[in-house]
């Protein structure tokens, strides 16, 4: 993993910093380093300590809890618009969930001394750091209501969604084992899912590549889950304009 200096043009790749007011962002630059990551690399593993706190700028990662007998599901989806191993933020120092790279990438990362002493001062960051987290609990609360409540093919909705609005482009690579492990369930129910998307003319699907054909009709197809949670991120991160037509579109379906 090759690790070089953050420039201008790579901070304004991760929405979260490029809300930052101009002077905030210069401030910060000299403390920022960029890397990148492949596909499947972790970024953290569970009970690990953490060196650095990330934000991708190309890169998706899931944040991933795993049971004692081997199981794994998706807890949140995290790419440019966000920050991972949040847990720095909040004080710990290790966090029980790892982070695997689902979108291969790039990142800017803070080593961890340097995301504490900027916490120890109220200003811009940490209070956009702050919106965040509320924002990160918002669609890791959702996502366990999602897995327990919703239909697996509402769920690949959200999914494929969340990935679109995080890589800004409408081919993702997403192979049914993959989707299987995130969405929590069984790889026939996902294969029979995506099935099901493509015969409606919503997505074409073919050995791990999808390509979103209609995203009006993957939008109404998901559960409310989708739109809530990005509605609460627009919100937080000052997408005033953004939230206000997601919330007029929800209360239009209703």
């Amino acid at each position: 993993m090759s690790i070089i200096r953050a420039t201008t043009e790579s901070l304004a790749g991760n929405r979260l910093l490029a809300a930052l007011p101009p002077a905030e962002r210069a401030r910060l630059l000299p403390e920022l380093e960029s890397t990148a990551f492949s596909l499947g690399d972790v970024v953290y593993e569970s009970g690990q300590r953490l060196q650095h706190i990330y934000f991708p700028t190309s890169c998706i990662a899931s944040l991933v809890i795993t049971t004692q007998s081997g199981v794994t599901a998706e807890v949140a989806l995290v790419g440019n618009e966000g920050a991972l191993a949040i847990a720095l933020f909040l004080g710990g120092a290790t966090t029980p969930n790892c982070a695997v790279v689902q979108i291969a990438g790039g990142a800017l990362r803070m080593r961890a001394n340097t995301l504490r002493a900027e916490v120890e001062h109220s200003g811009p960051f940490r209070r956009l750091l702050s919106r965040y987290t509320q924002a990160l609990i918002t669609q890791i609360s959702q996502t366990a209501v999602c897995n327990r409540l919703h239909r697996v093919e509402q769920r690949l909705c959200r999914r494929i969604l969340l990935c679109r609005d995080r890589l800004h482009s409408d081919e993702l690579l997403m192979t049914h084992e993959l989707m299987a492990n995130m969405l929590g369930g069984r790889r026939q129910s996902v294969t029979a899912a995506a099935g099901r998307l493509q015969a409606a003319g919503l997505i074409h699907y073919a050995r791990g590549h999808i390509k979103i054909i209609d995203r009006a009709g993957l939008e109404k197809s998901a559960c409310e889950c989708y739109p809530l949670v990005k509605c609460e991120l627009d919100r937080l991160l000052g997408f005033e304009k953004q939230g206000r037509t997601c919330v007029q579109r929800e209360r239009a379906a209703a």
